[in-house]
């Protein structure tokens, strides 16, 4: 056999995936497309399967459904309800919890105080607390401030706490040095130096004000004056609408997503990764 014959018959390599291929996989954000793709078609195929739309709409039902009822049905400005209402019970746990450790960190009696009292209404669900703030406040809005304080309140208290009492003894020296003192200190000092801690502390305090939203909407039926994303989810339950549900459900999860893989993340790119104190 002639050397030319040889060359022939010899397997040929398998072409390597491209290099703008590989850098792609390695974002995360493709990962994350990559397996949300996935998961639609694993839902697309047990729907399918089920063959129950009442029960199990399939994934194509539910993108229509969230056409529909976001351009005609009001979902999106229902959403946004939500967020504003929620923005709103965020911002006054995060500022009371910021004031409450701060004070925690310079007097030893506010600290047991606070460790005593995130011992005490950490555990307790806030979805627990909302009969009585519909007893005292109503059905709408104030109410659902309270229980969303209570939800942020304590899990950020006590994330930022840990973060302050972890500080190194050498840079908390550095401020003192500089005369910084109150205020100044937990600014330029403690809060840079537990800003991992700190924004654990949200993602997991957005996460729990979440929840207790779309939970005290769907469960008790309450509202703000606009009627929210799980007051629109309870309507559409009432009427058997479950491709709707469904579509209502999506949101929730997509707002989740966005919050987590935007917004969180461009905090920690432009803060504790651009330091080099998390990968």
């Amino acid at each position: 056999m002639s050397e030319v014959e040889l060359t022939t018959l010899r397997p040929r390599p398998l072409p390597r995936p491209s290099l703008s291929v590989s850098r792609l996989w390695r974002h995360t954000g493709v990962r994350r497309i990559v397996i949300l793709a996935l998961l639609a078609l694993i839902w697309q195929a047990a729907a399918l399967w089920q063959n129950n739309p009442l029960l199990f709409p399939t994934f194509t039902d539910t993108v229509k459904a969230f056409v529909e009822a976001t351009t005609s049905e009001g979902m999106l400005w229902s959403a946004l309800a939500s967020l504003t209402v929620l923005l709103k019970g965020y911002a006054i746990a995060i500022a009371l919890a910021l004031a409450i450790v701060s004070g925690a960190v310079a007097i030893p009696f506010l600290r047991d105080v606070l460790q005593t009292l995130t011992s005490m209404f950490n555990p307790l669900p806030a979805i627990a607390l909302l009969p009585l703030a519909m007893m005292w406040l109503g059905l709408g809005e104030p109410a659902l401030l309270l229980v969303l304080v209570h939800a942020v309140l304590w899990p950020f208290a006590l994330a930022t706490l840990s973060g302050f009492e972890q500080v190194p003894e050498t840079q908390r020296l550095v401020g003192r040095n500089y005369g910084l003192r109150g205020p100044a200190y937990v600014v330029h000092i403690l809060l840079p130096a537990a800003l991992p801690s700190i924004l654990s502390g949200l993602k997991i305090g957005w996460a729990f004000a979440w929840r207790t939203l779309i939970a005290a909407e769907l469960v008790f039926g309450v509202s703000s004056s606009q009627g929210g994303l799980g007051w629109f989810i309870y309507r559409n339950r009432n009427e058997l609408l479950t491709d709707r549900v469904f579509a209502g459900l999506a949101t929730v999860i997509l707002i989740g997503l966005v919050v987590e893989m935007v917004v969180f993340r461009f905090i920690e790119r432009r803060t504790v990764v651009r330091w080099g104190v998390q990968h």
